[in-house]
């Protein structure tokens, strides 16, 4: 047998892996509910929002099925499950974004000219005319960022906002922002990334830099959010538990 790579697993991979397993050994048999999130966190040792990716992994793979206000299930697997997701943490991609995007957005204060404010102005009025179809607004949103690293004038960095950024299609992403992202949550990030411009606009690059902490966080915190109807279920998350003990 040929010596194989190893590579470092994600978290949230870790935890989904031992629930798969105590699945597949019948700890937990098809039709069972699973312990709440926080049961779950305590007995494993690891932060409520990675016990969330985790199942929301699961679903994704057919192990689970998520029912709003009751709570998560085991689910038959006729036909056999997917393969194991290998995406990237949403959460954990939202806090990279946090420490390169605020910095990136001093440096627009920095190099502001009308027309590149106007730029960013233009991404969230497409934003905007996106949301008020009833549509995701990911291309405004997208172009925003962007335009923000463009600021920069390094390819790189946009380069790099540009992977992150699109990290949001992976299929963990997705579920993620199924759940928890709406016209209410939408209109919050339209209005912090005004912020951002306003600071962008007036060359304050400190200014700049905490409102695009402050978006980021924010969106992180919906992402973390109580499940929507939960209560009983044990879905639900206390917003304070946000990073791993």
């Amino acid at each position: 047998m040929p010596i194989q790579t190893i590579e470092p697993r994600r978290l949230y991979r870790q935890i989904a892996d031992q629930l798969r397993l105590l699945i597949e050994s019948g700890e937990f048999p098809v039709g069972a509910r699973l312990p709440p999130e926080r049961d779950l966190a305590l007995k494993l040792g690891v932060s409520r929002p990675s016990v969330r990716e985790a199942l929301i992994a699961l679903e994704v793979e057919g192990w689970v099925e998520v029912r709003m206000g009751s709570g998560v299930y085991v689910q038959s697997l006729a036909g056999g499950p997917r393969a194991s997701l290998t995406a990237e943490s949403p959460l954990e991609t939202i806090r990279a974004r946090q420490v390169i995007e605020g910095e990136l957005a001093a440096q627009a204060a920095l190099r502001n000219t009308p027309a590149l404010v106007d730029g960013l102005a233009e991404a969230v009025g497409t934003m905007e005319d996106e949301a008020q179809a009833g549509n995701v607004p990911i291309r405004g949103d997208r172009l925003f960022h962007l335009r923000v690293a463009e600021m920069a004038n390094n390819a790189v960095l946009v380069r790099v906002v540009s992977e992150l950024f699109d990290e949001r299609h992976n299929p963990l992403s997705v579920k993620l922002g199924d759940y928890f992202e709406n016209p209410s949550s939408w209109a919050a990030a339209i209005a912090e990334h005004r912020k951002v411009i306003e600071a962008i606009r007036a060359g304050d690059d400190r200014g700049a830099r905490a409102a695009m902490h402050h978006h980021l966080a924010c969106s992180h915190d919906r992402l973390t959010a109580s499940w929507p109807g939960a209560d009983a279920s044990g879905l639900q998350l206390d917003s304070r538990e946000q990073t791993e003990p």
